[in-house]
């Protein structure tokens, strides 16, 4: 499906209608501005409607789906925090279980066609299979998943108006949640607002910006503000010594590499890189001024760092700060039922 680029318009979904008798679910619509690419989530297999997205968001905020009816994946991904875990280095999960690297953002999933830190999961639809089943995380199995699921009051009925159908499957399952997450879009920035010429930014913003386009933009891209790459950024090796992306690959040129995260919301998912070594961007900065690591595989553009003086980073922060979508944050439709 192709978007165009130069209108702001709302996109009908046209979705495949979840019926029974005289129940019709009514269709989303996915606001897909004119400034930003193509979506990559293939929407005809999936097609957005009110009731799929509501048992999502049921599902989402439910702590039935961890192994002791604790943790719900909105434990971990919280909405006022970009859907980060806020205060926590390294994910948390079950029984005080600490797992090995940062929980990233839930946030304009819609255009991305590979997920996590290492790009181990490739589609959107079996993104949630990977924490629901990690042992630190939430340590369920989808059959037991979908046995309580079953028994639950309300959840059959739910899925019988999402989907059409009486059974409730793990592909159904996972493209219900999949629903909200695809619903989870933050492109109401002040940013988002000065390339559709509808603000201006400050003098200090737009220093910012420029000190942004010279240093950062070729890993951190406008409009989405990640390139969707991995890339080993000279990170010092962390006592898990976590090879990244070299873990589903094996391959060596993908050791410790890790995926660009966006820099959307940055106010808000601190803390920062995939293990949350660094707590505040000061410490970021810093890193990238004068502590990148020589490594055999170093993205090209850091092999001189980045040496950035107060002034730059003064405006550096400024800009950021325009990235920050407080509407995204706070929006009542993805908030806990």
């Amino acid at each position: 499906m192709t978007f165009k680029k130069r209108m702001f318009f709302m996109v009908f979904i046209v979705g495949i209608l979840a019926c029974h008798k005289d129940h019709v679910s009514e269709n989303l619509e996915l606001e897909i501005p004119p400034h930003f690419p193509d979506i990559q989530y293939n929407l005809k297999d999936n097609a957005i409607t009110n009731d799929k997205f509501n048992l999502g968001k049921k599902l989402f905020y439910d702590p039935i789906l961890s192994a002791d009816n604790t943790i719900s994946c909105g434990s971990c991904h919280i909405q006022t925090s970009a859907f980060t875990h806020h205060g926590h280095s390294l994910s948390h999960g079950i029984y005080d279980r600490i797992g090995k690297r940062n929980s990233p953002p839930i946030m304009n999933l819609a255009w991305n066609n590979s997920f996590m830190w290492d790009g181990g999961i490739f589609n959107l639809d079996l993104l949630s299979i990977s924490p629901i089943t990690n042992h630190a995380e939430m340590d369920e199995t989808l059959p037991h998943i979908l046995q309580k699921l079953k028994s639950y009051p309300n959840y059959p009925s739910l899925f019988k108006n999402a989907f059409g159908q009486d059974s409730i499957t793990g592909t159904l399952f996972l493209k219900a949640l999949a629903q909200f997450m695809l619903m989870c879009t933050s492109t109401h920035s002040k940013y988002d607002s000065f390339i559709l010429k509808k603000t201006e930014l400050s003098p200090l913003e737009l220093q910012g910006y420029q000190v942004f386009k010279n240093h950062c933009n070729v890993c951190h891209r406008e409009p989405l503000f990640t390139n969707h790459e991995y890339l080993n950024n000279g990170l010092s090796i962390s006592s898990f010594n976590d090879l990244g992306r070299g873990l589903i690959t094996s391959n060596v040129n993908d050791n410790y590499t890790f995926k660009v995260p966006s820099l959307r919301n940055l106010s808000y998912t601190a803390p920062y890189m995939h293990d949350g070594r660094y707590l505040n961007l000061e410490a970021v900065f810093d890193h990238y001024s004068y502590g990148v690591q020589p490594t055999p595989n170093l993205a090209p553009i850091l092999k001189n760092r980045i040496p950035l003086d107060s002034n730059d980073r003064k405006s550096l922060i400024a800009f950021l700060n325009t990235l920050n979508d407080k509407s995204f944050l706070f929006d009542t439709k993805l908030s806990a039922p």
